[in-house]
């Protein structure tokens, strides 16, 4: 997708009769609050905290679960894509209900029907393990030891409870860093999800990989990836046991750089379903970004660096487009739109019993993007 500073913000088609109806949560990264918005593309409610809101959840009950902005007096995550202080709580009035700080956590988190929640961290490998790591472009100034990506499950009270440390899992023979990433992190897990069969689907960047590890063991049962798709997001499981992911298309060889959705069977490892763009520069986000498979067959995408959010039916027809109009300063100081992943939810979502969804109340500021 093409930019200007002109681009129509807000909504800019619906096709009610052929869209999944339901209420889309998104935020703008380095921004501090979170939006949901109707089929309209009316706020209806909003969130905002001090800290910043980078990327959020709905739960069960309507409380918001939202990673923070990244951490400004810690140096572990620093400059970190994906790097955050702390993973916070609100309930739907805004109050803070539960907060979990960790300089090291990045990225994804999911909570848990006990009420415990898995979260993405780095962990800082040894220099003896880290010289055996493959590939990467080497920058003096990156520091000598590399970073891993773990796993961990957190209680209530913060404590953590199991961990599974991924990159003791993976081989460097064959989980080869990109040559044009840098070398401060192996595998830079940018998706944390769980399975139907509860165990975790994992999304690494900088490999083209992603894999489903058992909960049990940490073992990997399956991995998918190299030479199909490239510096990928957002990995889910669906229903029919496929796994549906974002395919960035950055750095791929031999091809124009653009993005895709892919459905793919774990099974047998064969592409059940791809959307592209047509043309196919007129998909692309070089980062971040999801892909969502709503319950009438649609997906529900979201081109992050462009903060575009969009549903396509199975037979690629696009029946809803919105732009997100909410701007920030990115990680070089400019004004952006950027949006890490985009929800929605249903009208009979149980977080939604008894809420106050009227858009009037933001008439102001819905009539700027009408």
């Amino acid at each position: 997708m093409g930019w200007s500073e002109h681009h129509p913000v807000g909504l800019i088609h619906n096709s009610p009769s052929l869209a999944y109806r339901g209420y889309t949560l998104f935020t703008t990264n380095g921004g501090n609050h979170a939006n949901l918005v109707d089929m309209e593309g009316q706020i209806c409610h909003r969130w905002e905290y001090h800290e910043g809101i980078s990327y959020s959840q709905l739960l069960l009950n309507g409380n918001l679960l939202f990673r923070t902005n990244p951490p400004t007096e810690e140096e572990s995550g620093r400059g970190l894509g994906g790097a955050s202080g702390a993973l916070v709580e609100l309930d739907w009035e805004g109050n803070k209900v539960w907060e979990y700080r960790n300089p090291w956590l990045h990225h994804d988190f999911q909570r848990q029907l006990n009420g415990n929640t898995i979260v993405l961290v780095w962990e800082e490998l040894s220099t003896e393990f880290s010289d055996t790591v493959q590939g990467g472009n080497v920058n003096e100034e990156e520091p000598e030891v590399m970073l891993g990506d773990v796993i961990i499950e957190v209680d209530s009270d913060g404590n953590t409870v199991n961990e599974w440390k991924l990159w003791q899992k993976l081989d460097v023979a064959k989980e080869v860093i990109c040559p044009l990433h840098g070398r401060r992190e192996w595998t830079h897990g940018n998706s944390l999800k769980l399975t139907n069969d509860n165990d975790f689907l994992v999304s690494f960047r900088t490999v083209s990989t992603i894999g489903i590890v058992s909960r049990e063991t940490g073992e990997f049962t399956w991995k998918w990836g190299p030479g199909e798709v490239s510096h990928q997001h957002h990995a889910t499981h669906l229903a029919n046991g496929n796994v549906l992911l974002f395919d960035n298309g950055s750095h791929a060889r031999g091809n124009q750089e653009r993005s895709s959705i892919v459905e793919v069977d774990p099974e047998t490892n064969e592409i059940a379903w791809r959307y592209l763009g047509s043309p196919l520069m007129s998909f692309y986000s070089f980062h971040i970004s999801s892909a969502e498979r709503q319950p009438n067959g649609n997906t529900l995408a979201c081109e992050g660096a462009h903060g575009r959010i969009f549903e396509v039916t199975h037979s690629g027809d696009i029946v809803w487009e919105y732009i997100n109009p909410f701007f920030a300063p990115d990680r070089s100081g400019a004004q952006a739109n950027a949006t890490f992943r985009a929800h929605r939810y249903g009208p009979d979502f149980t977080g939604f019993a008894g809420r106050d969804l009227d858009p009037s109340k933001y008439g102001n500021l819905n009539r700027l993007y009408s």
